[in-house]
């Protein structure tokens, strides 16, 4: 039986990579994409059909590059920053809930890595952790524009993750609970975005900055800091951070799904688990999460090309003077009403 559990997670894993890798990989293809039919132009369209090979291309180009070391005291570090980058964002996916209970030959699989009690503590975790690639590859790189960009990238991170934290701890109020599966089911009435469209807000905008996307991709400012914390690297160690911006923006879309849209719960579930089986409802719960997700990964490339970068002071304003009174505010105004309507 121990074994049976042990392969069982380890399928999981290699899909739920996999499901993540290829997400990233694409997203750099819907990216361009995204801005050609904003731009009005068509985007890649060379390789293979509709430009679907060029991700592909692309990736094999980025790794096939000569790799290139600066003059830097810290070779190790140079290294260690990527392969951190890219490890911490697939962290997250790890406690994201799929769907219910698989039932195959009689054996329940359950498509979720690990169903913890605190799954929206370790994520939180996560996200705190994931600014230390930046820091580290920034600083190991020798060069006075990667480390200006790194400390922007941890001065960022510091101030958006309290208003963050604190639009998570109101939805915790209302819930009760920790764990990304409870919470899911708790929407089957109503999503928690109608109950609580302030938090939805809040945690939206700090999404963005956590994941370092416009209007806040302050720490790879090309007018200011060339390519920022990316400067000095290349080949392998440029597509980690590449896909980790990626693989984080998927991770994102999918936690922000499961927090305010009932993740893998749509209309009719129930209907359609009664009349056409359990497996069928669970296969599209899995798509109606991946759907939910990948609308917001496409709202993550809208708007980064519809609204400009904002300026240093007033990406500092926003988080310090903005978001985190009105998260202060948001938990007050939450405790009133869980005090009358429960």
């Amino acid at each position: 039986m121990e074994l049976a559990i042990i392969l069982e997670k380890l399928i999981l894993i290699v899909l739920v990579f996999a499901v993540t890798m290829l997400f990233a990989l694409y997203s750099t293809y819907a990216e361009r994409k995204v801005a050609g039919f904003l731009q009005d132009r068509y985007g890649p369209n060379r390789a293979g059909p509709w430009g679907l090979l060029q991700p592909i291309c692309d990736g094999a180009k980025l790794f096939a590059k000569e790799e290139f070391m600066p003059n830097t005291p810290n070779k190790i570090l140079f290294v260690v920053g990527p392969a951190v980058a890219m490890s911490v964002s697939l962290l997250g996916v790890s406690v994201i809930p799929w769907a219910e209970k698989f039932i195959i030959a009689g054996y329940e699989f359950i498509p979720q890595i690990a169903d913890v009690n605190v799954a929206v503590l370790y994520i939180v975790a996560v996200l705190s952790t994931s600014v230390y690639g930046v820091v580290i590859g920034g600083w190991a790189s020798n060069n006075k524009y990667s480390l200006l960009g790194s400390i922007r990238a941890g001065a960022q991170m510091i101030s958006y993750e309290i208003a963050m934290g604190l639009s998570i701890i109101a939805l915790i109020m209302m819930t009760g609970t920790l764990s990304l599966r409870e919470i899911t089911e708790q929407q089957s009435t109503v999503w928690n975005v109608f109950v609580q469209p302030l938090t939805f807000l809040i945690f939206l905008i700090c999404s963005f900055a956590e994941c370092n996307r416009t209007p806040f991709d302050l720490a790879e400012c090309e007018s200011e800091l060339v390519n920022g914390h990316h400067t000095e690297f290349s080949s392998l160690k440029m597509g980690f951070f590449m896909f980790s911006e990626y693989a984080s923006m998927f991770f994102s879309s999918a936690f922000i799904s499961v927090l305010f849209f009932g993740g893998y719960l749509y209309p009719g579930m129930s209907w359609v688990s009664e009349n056409w089986g359990v497996n069928i409802a669970n296969i599209l719960g899995v798509l109606s999460l991946l759907a939910k997700t990948t609308f917001f990964i496409f709202f993550y490339m809208w708007v980064r090309w519809t609204i400009p970068r904002f300026r240093y002071d007033q990406l500092m304003k926003l988080g310090w003077k903005m978001l985190f009174p009105l998260a202060i505010v948001n938990i007050f105004l939450v405790g009133i009403g869980v005090l009358i309507f429960k």
